[in-house]
């Protein structure tokens, strides 16, 4: 098997990969309550194994390389719950923009940041929006479950989407932990869909509130009919979605400049 674990690699392959213009996943992820079925690990595990295998997926066309999970993110909205660990935003900003600057200064040249906890989202959208404009790679940030969609959620009988700890994340976990999943109790942990508010209010408008707000046993979403079979499939249509991302000249093709041939004359000079 074709090995795409950064830190399974030696270094002198590493700069291989580099002066051989291969793609860095960079997964970012959380390490943060899931109910009282799964592991505060699954975010990262989740991340991690798609990452992997989108990676080997998309090899054959590009040389891509995982570096290690960002296993703590932006997870404050957890806290109260426990087995929580957070990141600061500030923090969080400068532990991704560094570890894109250290990729990049290995000679990497396309970064796909994937990401696989909705509450990093905004933030790190932000982070490229600062970074991009001047860093010496093309960076891409992605979601698994979006660049998915239908494909991944079709396998859904009881939730439109990946949502925390329901029937997609314990699907898939009994593919990638099984003996962490407990299924004892799992015909109880149905969670109300009045999660769909959580964090607004009006017609539009944003407020933050934490977890508790919506759930009483840190899950939204209903994982009772979770199984290994959909797991299977729903991994695999993650690690489809983000080797086509990766497969497409288009995701790393220079920024465009479509001025007019006078552009630096008069207001555009």
């Amino acid at each position: 098997m074709i090995e795409v674990d950064w830190a399974r690699l030696k270094a002198h392959e590493l700069r291989k990969l580099a002066d051989d213009n291969a793609i860095v996943i960079l997964p970012i992820a959380s390490m943060e309550q899931h109910g009282p079925h799964l592991p505060v690990m699954t975010d990262t595990r989740l991340g991690q194994e798609i990452a992997h295998r989108a990676a080997r997926k998309a090899y054959s066309h590009r040389a891509v390389v995982v570096a290690p999970v960002v296993w703590s993110g932006l997870s404050e909205h957890h806290m109260p719950f426990g087995g929580t660990l957070t990141l600061s935003h500030d923090t969080f900003r400068r532990v991704v923009s560094d570890l894109i600057e250290a990729i990049t200064r290995q000679g990497f040249k396309d970064i796909l940041i994937s990401n696989s906890h909705g509450g990093n989202v905004i933030a790190i959208q932000q982070i490229l929006d600062e970074l991009a404009p001047t860093s010496k790679a093309t960076l891409v940030a992605t979601n698994y479950d979006v660049e998915a969609g239908e494909d991944l959620t079709r396998h859904l009988q009881d939730q439109l989407g990946v949502m925390h700890a329901g029937e997609a994340e314990t699907s898939m976990m009994l593919i990638c932990e099984h003996d962490l999943v407990d299924m004892s109790n799992i015909t109880n942990l149905a969670s109300p869909e009045g999660g769909k508010h959580f964090l607004s209010v009006g017609k539009g408008s944003y407020r933050w509130r934490p977890f508790t707000h919506m759930t009483k046993n840190g899950l939204a979403g209903n994982p009772v009919r979770s199984n290994a079979a959909k797991g299977e499939k729903m991994l695999e249509a993650g690690a489809k979605a983000l080797a086509n991302l990766i497969m497409d000249p288009e995701t790393w093709a220079a920024s465009k400049d479509l001025r007019s041939a006078e552009k630096n004359i008069g207001e555009y000079k």
